[in-house]
C-alpha cells in the first residue's frame, strides 16, 4: 500500500514481509532504518521486524524486513496491561544496545539542539500570525525557552539508550501478549528522558483519549537528574508540537478541530 501524503517512504506489504522504499536523498532514513533492525535482530531478538535484506546503494533505498503481528497502540484504549508492555517494549529497546556498541552509533535526528534552531524561526515567522490562548502559549514557551539553558545544552542528558526518533503510539504494536516496535528511520543515540517525552508529548498520545501518563512512567526507575530533564524534555516538545499543528493546512487538517487549542492548554498546564 502506499504511504500516506506526509510519509516519507512508500510501503508494500504481503503476509509475511514488508518492503520499504526511500525516495531518492532520503537523508539516510534507509541506513538507519537497517542499522536499527540489524542491531535489535543481534540484541533484542523479536523486539522488532527481522532485517530480510536491503539495497541502501539505489537511486531509490529499499529495506526489506519480516512483518511482525499485532495492532497499533492507541492511547486511550490501553489499559494496565498494555501500558506495562508498552513500557517493558520501551525498556527493552532503550537497555538492548550494548555501551560499547551504542558509543559508535550516531546521534539520532530531532535532538535537542536541532528542535531549537527551528523552535527559533518558527518563533519569528509563525508566532505573529497567531493570537489568543495559541499565542500565550507560543509567547510563554518562547520565554521559558529562553530561561531554560536547553540551547547551551542546560541538564544535560539522561543514560545513554538506543531511541527510535518517533513516540508515535501507531509504531507500538500489540499482539495481545507484548508490545513490538516498528519504524526506525529517525533512530540512533540518545537519552532515556527525551525519548520518554518523545511518546508522552506525541499528538498521538493525547489528541482521541489520553495515555495515561503517571501510569507509563511510573514504569520507569528515574533518578534526580533524569526526572528533572524529563520535566524539561516534556515542556520542549510539547513546544514543538504547539508549533507543527499551528501549521497544520487548514484545507486537509491531520487532526481534529481545535487540537492547536488544546496542545496550547497542554503546554501553559505542563509550564505551571
Amino acid at each position: 500500500m502506499s504511504a500516506q501524503r506526509w510519509s516519507t517512504h512508500a510501503i508494500e506489504m504481503t503476509r509475511d514481509r514488508v518492503v520499504k522504499r526511500f525516495p531518492k536523498n532520503d537523508e539516510g532514513r534507509a541506513e538507519r532504518e537497517w542499522r536499527a533492525l540489524t542491531l535489535l535482530a543481534a540484541h533484542a531478538p523479536g523486539l522488532a521486524p527481522e532485517p530480510w535484506e536491503a539495497d541502501l546503494a539505489a537511486d531509490e533505498p529499499v529495506v526489506v524486513m519480516s512483518r511482525i503481528a499485532g495492532d497499533p497502540l492507541r492511547a486511550g484504549l490501553l489499559g494496565n496491561e498494555q501500558v506495562k508492555a508498552l513500557a517493558e517494549a520501551v525498556t527493552l529497546l532503550h537497555s538492548a544496545v550494548p555501551a560499547d556498541v551504542l558509543d559508535g552509533v550516531l546521534p539520532r535526528p530531532g535532538r535537542q539542539v536541532r528542535l531549537i534552531e527551528h523552535l527559533d524561526v518558527w518563533g519569528e515567522t509563525v508566532r505573529p500570525t497567531w493570537d489568543g490562548l495559541v499565542r500565550q502559549a507560543m509567547d510563554a514557551g518562547m520565554g521559558w525557552l529562553g530561561r531554560s539553558g536547553l540551547a547551551a545544552g542546560g541538564t544535560g542528558e539522561g543514560r545513554a539508550v538506543f531511541g527510535p526518533g518517533d513516540g508515535n503510539l501507531a509504531n507500538y504494536l500489540w499482539d495481545g501478549s507484548r508490545v513490538r516496535i516498528v519504524d526506525f528511520e529517525d533512530s540512533g543515540r540518545s537519552d532515556r528522558p527525551f525519548e520518554l517525552a518523545e511518546i508522552t508529548e506525541h499528538v498521538a498520545s493525547w489528541v482521541e483519549q489520553p495515555l495515561d501518563v503517571a501510569a507509563f512512567l511510573g514504569h520507569f526507575d528515574l533518578c534526580a537528574a533524569e526526572t528533572a530533564r524529563l520535566r524539561e524534555c516534556r515542556r520542549l516538545l510539547a513546544l514543538v508540537w504547539l508549533f507543527l499543528l499551528a501549521g497544520d493546512d487548514p484545507q486537509c487538517p491531520r487532526n481534529p478541530p481545535g487540537t492547536v487549542e488544546r496542545q496550547a492548554e497542554r503546554l501553559l498546564e505542563l509550564l505551571a
